[in-house]
Formats: C-alpha cells, sequence, structure tokens
C-alpha cells in the first residue's frame, strides 16, 4: 500500500503543472505574451470574441480565439496578419509560399492583398510557457520571412 502511494505520488510530482499552461483565456494569453516581450492590447474581433493586437518584424498582428462558447471559453487561437499592397501577388504566388512552407498559410483577401495566419491549438490543458513563446517566434520568423517573399515575388 505505501509503495502505491509513493509510486502515485511521484507520478503526480513529475506531471507537468498545468495552472501555469498557456490556454486560451485572453488575459492570460495576453500575459504571457507580454512576458515573452510582445506588447498585447486586449479587445473583441466583429462577432464578439476576444482578441489581441501586437506586432512582430516590425508588422502589426492580430490573435483570433477560435472554438468559443458565448465569446469566452475560447479553446484555440490564430495569429493573423496582412498587407495592402500596391501591386497584388498571383495566386500562383500564394500556393508557391504555402507548398515550400510548414509554418504560416498564406492567402489572398477579397481586395487581392497578402495575408499570413498561423493556429496554434490550445485545447487539453494548454502549452507550457516556453513552448508558446517558441511559437509566438515562430510566428515571428513566418511574418517576415512572407513579407520578403511577397516583397520579391512576380506579381
Amino acid at each position: 500500500m505505501i509503495l502505491r502511494i509513493l509510486s502515485v505520488a511521484a507520478v503526480l510530482a513529475s506531471a507537468p503543472a498545468t495552472a501555469e499552461n498557456v490556454t486560451a483565456d485572453p488575459q492570460k494569453l495576453a500575459a504571457a505574451m507580454q512576458a515573452a516581450g510582445y506588447q498585447a492590447e486586449l479587445g473583441k474581433d466583429n462577432t464578439g470574441d476576444p482578441m489581441i493586437t501586437s506586432a512582430a518584424a516590425g508588422t502589426k498582428f492580430v490573435v483570433l480565439f477560435y472554438n468559443c462558447k458565448d465569446h469566452a471559453n475560447c479553446l484555440t487561437i490564430q495569429f493573423q496578419t496582412a498587407w495592402t499592397t500596391k501591386n497584388k501577388p498571383a495566386l500562383a504566388t500564394i500556393n508557391d509560399w504555402n507548398h515550400g512552407n510548414r509554418f504560416g498559410r498564406g492567402y489572398i483577401d477579397k481586395e487581392g492583398d497578402p495575408g499570413i495566419m498561423m493556429d496554434v491549438d490550445l485545447d487539453k490543458g494548454g502549452m507550457s510557457s516556453s513552448l508558446f513563446q517558441d511559437n509566438l517566434e515562430v510566428w515571428a520568423t513566418v511574418i517576415s520571412k512572407f513579407a520578403r517573399f511577397i516583397a520579391g515575388s512576380p506579381r
């Protein structure tokens, strides 16, 4: 019996502390972004769901919340940004990006301008702060690479 209790205690002690994990709670997510050195302004999107406005690589971006219940208790997020450009990229250009890059899905909006998005799944307990910070750094790199790709691509 004592051995079983010690085994359970050892398992519990080695389990990750989900209370410290980053989840899709807007206030906690904003705090995690600020702790990683990013600005994070809380707001709401056009449907009333939470939204965070920030910036990386000299580009403004938003964090959109998905799988929400009554505009709260969200499960996933999406980083998203877009550019208004004079020369609109061709669909083939965006397809080339999507084919050659694992992170960040490029798209063309209804005005023909390029944008990029990256989903982050935070349900089932979220992720560690360090992993979330790594995702933020990946996103900042994606923004920078996509901006250079669009600027150097044939239109």
